[in-house]
């Protein structure tokens, strides 16, 4: 394999000729070794920066300022790039410093060194195309690099949204087919009073509704973009008509709509917008692990729990119990959940970290959103295609559990009153004998009364007399 030289301001080093990467992700191969995740593991945000560059060359030619013919090789490099190839030049580690122009570099300098080759010329032959003064052209990393994150999030936020429409999906078929099985509710891991597992199947769903609507507003923030703010948000090196056409151009590229900021300076330094979508996402995040978790614990037994619906049988459960198996679906969902409550943490002291003109900590940021966003829609997917697309119940199960709790007492309360039917709850545990019973040993009501005040359909559509 031979190599090829490619300078910097800071020197001269040599370059494997096989890559598409040049001198100045060479140095950031060198120097960020932190996260073991590089750029081409997260193929949606190359192809954002791809589509991003391609946009900037097309306004860069209508406006004169990359000559014509070099700038159509550049969209043809970056539509080869958006189509998947060359994903694997794309190799510097996700967590950097310098704002992310390590990344905007890697991309620059593949988009040229393939654009070069089309062009019949050597990679690394700058001189025909260059990285920084064609490809780059009217940019800075300070508004390439996070118009690139937020096309890419956007982008990312939509197949996450059509995961949870799956999700809830499921919830509601499930929620419809059991809205006859009567079961006990519980609060604080107690009896509680009767409900159904429709009831409650129909209120996961009502939270995945509510955080579709909060996830597709936070999304609008996404199209707010700073392209042609360059360094501080001043426009300088560019074009004065740039930022409107390359909005337009990445509109058209993208099928979405993205439209400058309105004050560039402050949306180059200010990064509050990523901390409004993960707040929306560890929403999602802490609700999804509240489903699996009441689902875990609904599935628990077989037969010393709960019971009352049984999670398909995934994989064994043991090493050394036979005939063991875990709710590893809702287990590996809780986890990834965690890990989005985590990230959000991690966004917020980034963005916090923003001082003066620019934050410098916005790889974190794109780093921990990305991950985020991949690991909610996995879950998403995951508990509804494993877990409640193949859910059953036990009817007889949340039947016996109900009939036997004490709590049913509490449909008394209106007609032999709070002290009594606390009186009976006592005796009941006491002595273990039923409600009923008791209540028809003291008098308080005749048998016809009794019956129809804990008919468990009354319970659930109260007609309290007078």
């Amino acid at each position: 394999m031979g190599t090829r030289k490619e300078h910097d301001f800071i020197g001269e080093l040599e370059i494997p000729d096989d890559v598409y990467y040049g001198v100045q992700t060479y140095r950031a191969l060198e120097n960020f070794k932190m996260s073991g995740r590089v750029l081409k593991e997260y193929p949606f945000f190359v192809k954002a920066f791809a589509q991003v560059k391609k946009a900037a060359a097309l306004a860069n030619k209508d406006l004169g300022m990359v000559p014509a013919d070099r700038a159509d090789y550049i969209v043809k490099a970056c539509d080869r790039i958006i189509n998947g190839e060359f994903l694997d030049q794309f190799v510097v580690d996700m967590i950097q410093g310098g704002a992310g122009t390590s990344t905007n570099m890697n991309a620059n300098e593949v988009i040229t060194n393939v654009a070069l080759e089309m062009m019949g010329h050597k990679k690394g032959e700058y001189q025909y195309l260059h990285p920084n003064d064609n490809t780059n052209f009217g940019q800075s990393t300070n508004d390439a690099y996070p118009s690139s994150i937020k096309v890419a999030v956007h982008a990312k936020m939509g197949d996450l949204l059509k995961a949870m429409e799956v999700l809830k999906n499921e919830l509601e078929i499930k929620a419809k087919e059991w809205k006859d099985i009567l079961k006990i509710g519980r609060t604080e891991l107690e009896d509680a009073v009767p409900t159904t597992l429709g009831n409650t199947f129909n209120a996961f769903a009502s939270y995945l509704k509510s955080d579709i609507e909060k996830i597709t507003k936070a999304r609008e923030s996404m199209t707010y973009l700073n392209l042609g703010a360059t360094a501080i948000g001043t426009g300088i090196c560019c074009h004065p008509d740039y930022k409107d056409l390359v909005e337009k151009y990445l509109s058209d590229i993208t099928g979405s709509t993205f439209r400058p900021a309105e004050d560039f300076i402050a949306a180059t330094q200010d990064t509050a917008d990523f901390v409004h979508v993960s707040g929306a996402l560890k929403t999602a995040a802490v609700r999804l692990s509240k489903i699996a978790n009441d689902i875990r614990l609904m599935n628990s037994g077989p037969r010393c729990g709960l019971g009352e619906v049984n999670l398909p049988q995934m994989q064994p459960g043991s090493s050394i119990m036979p005939g063991k198996v875990n709710p590893v679906i809702p287990e590996v969902v809780g986890e990834a959940c965690y890990e989005v409550i985590g990230n959000d943490v991690t966004i917020a002291l980034c963005s916090e970290r923003g001082e003066f003109e620019l934050n410098a900590f916005e790889p974190g940021i794109a780093y921990a959103l990305f991950n985020s966003l991949v690991l909610l829609e996995n879950a998403m997917l995951t508990l509804a295609n494993k877990a409640i697309k193949h859910l059953t119940a036990n009817p007889e199960k949340c039947k016996e559990t109900m009939l036997n709790s004490v709590c049913l007492v509490t449909a008394l309360n209106p007609y032999i009153g709070y002290e009594n039917s606390a009186s009976v709850a006592k005796e009941a545990l006491q002595t273990g004998k039923s409600v009923a019973d008791i209540v028809l040993e003291r008098g308080l009501l005749t048998k016809e009364k009794l019956d129809e005040y804990l008919t468990p359909e009354n319970m659930l559509n109260p007609r309290i007399e007078k």
